[in-house]
């Protein structure tokens, strides 16, 4: 069960350039939710990856890194956050709890239902958020 956070207006993250190009044909109200989720965070974060191609899809298939080749990123459909702390990428399963707090009020506060990948039984998948297919068909 998640427990509420409250909004961190004394953060002072800021999304990077890099982190900025990543969101770059990912769909506009999960960009705004990822925008809006960094201001709220209690843990600064990195898009690590946004919309990719059908050839990446395929190495990290082919690598075991995802387990399918139909994925949201193929549409622009689910960013891949990780954790920054210290200057580089952490992956401490509790980071990813909270930025998924943060991911969650943001996508409430523009009544949008996002789906982490941490919640996933078969393959947790802690940095990747989602865009549903029911809602946000391709």
């Amino acid at each position: 069960m998640m427990t509420a956070i409250q909004s961190n207006p004394e953060n002072r993250f800021i999304l990077s350039a890099r982190s900025a190009e990543r969101l770059g044909g990912v769909h506009k109200t999960l960009a705004a939710i990822v925008r809006r989720a960094l201001q709220l965070s209690t843990i600064d974060f990195a898009v690590l990856e946004g919309r990719r191609t059908l050839e990446r899809q395929k190495l990290l298939y082919q690598s075991g890194a995802t387990r399918t080749l139909n994925s949201r990123h193929l549409s622009g459909h689910a960013v891949d956050l990780g954790a920054w702390v210290g200057g580089s990428i952490r992956w401490d399963w509790p980071l990813y709890e909270n930025i998924n707090q943060a991911m969650q009020l943001a996508a409430a506060e523009q009544n949008v239902p996002v789906e982490w990948g941490g919640d996933w039984q078969s393959f947790k998948d802690g940095p990747h958020f989602q865009l549903p297919w029911e809602a946000y068909p391709k």
